[in-house]
């Protein structure tokens, strides 16, 4: 996951270098507070890094925006069904449309019966929340869908530990003084867990 609130002008390069070596399923461009027309040309510079180096390129919340930039699919946090349905009907099934912002088993199997390729539990940014591990887990165990643990303050000792198929980084390697050292390490994790 992109930080919330990047240089614009230096991230490119720096995500480059980040993607290099570890492998990444997708990459979710977080809009932070970007404002429309800085998303937009954020995202369109991201497509081409981020599917270069083999990741599908999510865009958070806007349809419109991953179809005109020729991005992979859409998480959708804000909207609920209705704006997965929309999501969904737009995008599949050649698009990816994840479910995110899920903090209830309630949620997590309403939006998992949509179609969804993939529901993520926790944050994409700021402080970890204790109940997304055990609800990804939870589902991990129980249904088909794919789930996301997003821990904006993963640990690499805590990859080992992960039943879900996928973790979400974010803050956790962006803070770093080395991110690409950081994801390094939590590509290396991930490999011996599996």
């Amino acid at each position: 996951m992109t930080p919330a609130d990047p240089d614009l002008e230096r991230f490119p390069r720096q995500l480059m270098a980040v993607l290099t070596g570890p492998e990444v399923a997708a990459l979710l461009v977080r809009r932070g507070d970007m404002d429309d027309t800085a998303y937009a040309d954020f995202v369109e510079r991201l497509v081409q890094i981020g599917q270069a180096a083999g990741a599908a390129v999510i865009v958070e919340d806007d349809v419109a925006l991953a179809r005109r930039a020729g991005a992979d699919g859409v998480h959708v946090t804000n909207g609920g069904a209705k704006a997965l349905r929309v999501a969904i009907e737009a995008l599949k099934p050649d698009g990816i449309v994840g479910a995110g912002a899920i903090t209830s088993r309630h949620d997590a199997m309403s939006f998992g019966e949509l179609d969804v390729d993939y529901v993520m539990f926790g944050p994409l940014g700021g402080k970890r929340d204790p109940q997304a591990f055990e609800l990804a887990q939870w589902w991990a165990e129980t249904f088909e869908v794919p789930a996301v643990l997003s821990d904006p303050d993963a640990d690499v000792a805590e990859t080992t530990k992960l039943a879900t198929e996928f973790l979400a980084v974010s803050d956790c390697v962006w803070s770093t003084s080395d991110p690409v050292s950081t994801m390094a390490a939590f590509d290396r994790a991930a490999k011996e867990a599996a």
